[in-house]
């Protein structure tokens, strides 16, 4: 594989390229009636540079900040090129599997696979997703039937390979969609394995919002003279997005969060997390504030994040709760903010965070939140995004003293004493609601334990004991029969 021989550099000011239409690409009609259907018209500077090259059959690497289309810059010409291939035959061998793309997550997988399925509408091509954590079955039925284009996750395309559901032997292009997440995850051994099924003749197309270099030595063993396109320097976050750094003390953050979503009076809202029992305690303190949130990470089934999702989408939810299991691959249109309750312990993930806010040109908010131990994360941030924030307070927030969040939360107040519950009628007795209180409060609650008073006594053998120490115990023996058993629990009998 030789090294990189072109690159191509737009404008990353520009969210969109007017000159140019999609119509100006020669794409088929079926695929223009597609995008008209969703109101698109212009690409933005990812697609406008990637389509050409890939419809030439070059293999590609992307460079680009997330939410600026990647996912559209990939898929439209792969589409146009797997046409000619297009047949509306119901056998299944008429319909091999011809383009593979594999993703991170399996939320981004389900996210390429919707965009995909309405690029296609309006032709015979056949797509479908393949990821683990739900089941096999459907995904099983849907391969067997023949499918053209499989969007999936290493780990559960190689289950399908392994059952024999799916076999790559016709794939004629690859795509590694945020290929550096991937490698992140651990992914490399099950990348090389899926490599290795593949025809040697391919078209490769590699895209990401950064490239390092892993991801190129990665690049370098299987791209194909590659054009480089990069739309924006590496580990750039989006002009249109708002930053914003408050300072807060750790044990307030939760209430911080609450006063920040109540203030701008946000109804819709990814608040991220870097632990999923922190996403867990937070989406019940929102809840308990009166908030509508729900949580999402990786201790939650499929079913169970994917139904978060969709709640969130429809505005069911107002407020999602997540660990970066969704910093990637979440498209929600018009998602007006994000909020950093903790700071990623990988600075990289800082721009595919707030990439999920100000998509496809819109404006939007990025807020985190950091206490003093998070300056060294801070710092790390603004190395790698090369801009150096304004670090304010938080105007108008006051956190509750310690002492009345502590006895609010152990039950103790007036209220509590006189079996009524907190001022918001939740019981006292709610051990749940409880917990979830005092889990934001410097110093834990104290609690009296209940003694059963039976350890206080004093040891006293029972009537059966006494009973059966007096029928083994030798006749006219010294020893009386009672104190047996109680002397041998004492270390040893009394001597004659």
């Amino acid at each position: 594989m030789s090294d990189i021989q072109s690159e191509i550099q737009a404008d990353p000011a520009v969210p969109t390229t007017p000159t140019v239409r999609f119509a100006d690409f020669g794409l088929s009609p079926d695929i223009l009636r597609a995008l008209s259907d969703q109101g698109y018209v212009h690409p933005t500077p990812i697609q406008a540079e990637a389509i050409p090259v890939v419809l030439q059959g070059r293999d590609v690497m992307g460079a680009a900040q997330t939410g600026t289309g990647k996912t559209a810059g990939f898929s439209l010409p792969i589409i146009q090129l797997l046409l000619a291939h297009a047949n509306t035959s119901a056998s299944p061998a008429r319909h091999p599997v011809r383009a593979l793309i594999l993703t991170p997550t399996r939320e981004l997988a389900d996210q390429v696979a919707e965009n995909v399925k309405a690029y296609c509408r309006h032709t015979p091509l056949r797509s479908t997703v393949v990821f683990g954590g739900v089941d096999i079955a459907p995904q099983t039925a849907a391969l067997r039937s023949g499918i053209e284009i499989v969007i999936a996750t290493p780990g559960r395309l190689l289950d399908h390979v392994q059952q024999k559901t799916l076999n790559l032997s016709q794939t004629q292009i690859l795509v590694m969609d945020e290929a550096d997440r991937m490698l992140d995850m651990g992914f490399l051994p099950d990348l090389q394995r899926i490599i290795n099924l593949l025809p040697k003749e391919r078209q490769n197309l590699m895209f990401s919002a950064t490239f390092s270099g892993e991801i190129k030595k990665l690049a370098a063993t299987f791209l194909k003279n590659p054009v480089t396109i990069e739309v924006a320097r590496s580990n750039a976050t989006a002009d249109n997005v708002t930053q914003t750094m408050y300072h807060v003390n750790e044990q307030t953050k939760a209430e911080a969060v609450s006063h920040i979503i109540r203030e701008r009076k946000l109804k819709q809202v990814i608040v991220f997390s870097n632990t999923k029992i922190g996403a867990s305690k937070l989406a019940r303190h929102l809840e308990n504030e009166g908030v509508n949130a729900s949580a999402i990470h990786g201790d939650k089934t499929q079913n169970e994040r994917m139904a978060a999702l969709e709640a969130f989408k429809r505005g069911e939810i107002e407020v999602l709760v997540a660990t970066d299991v969704a910093a990637r691959g979440l498209d929600i249109a018009e998602l007006p903010c994000v909020i950093n309750f903790d700071l990623p312990y990988n600075a990289e993930d800082y721009v595919h965070r707030i990439g999920r806010t100000g998509r496809a040109g819109a404006s939007g908010d990025a807020i985190s939140l950091y206490a003093d131990k998070d300056e060294r994360l801070l710092v790390d941030i603004e190395k790698m995004i090369k801009y150096k924030f304004v670090r304010a307070e938080l105007t108008g927030f006051v956190a509750k003293p310690a002492s009345a969040e502590r006895e609010r939360s152990s039950g103790r107040g007036a209220d509590a004493r006189n079996g009524r519950g907190d001022s918001r009628g939740v019981p006292s007795s709610d051990r749940s609601t409880q917990h979830t209180r005092s889990a934001y409060t410097s110093t834990p609650t104290s609690r009296k334990e209940k003694i059963d008073p039976w350890f206080l006594k004093p040891y006293e053998p029972t009537l059966a004991a006494e009973v059966d120490s007096a029928s083994v115990a030798p006749a006219g023996g010294s020893i009386k029969p009672s104190k047996v058993k109680l002397a041998a629990l004492l270390g040893g009998l009394p001597k004659n």
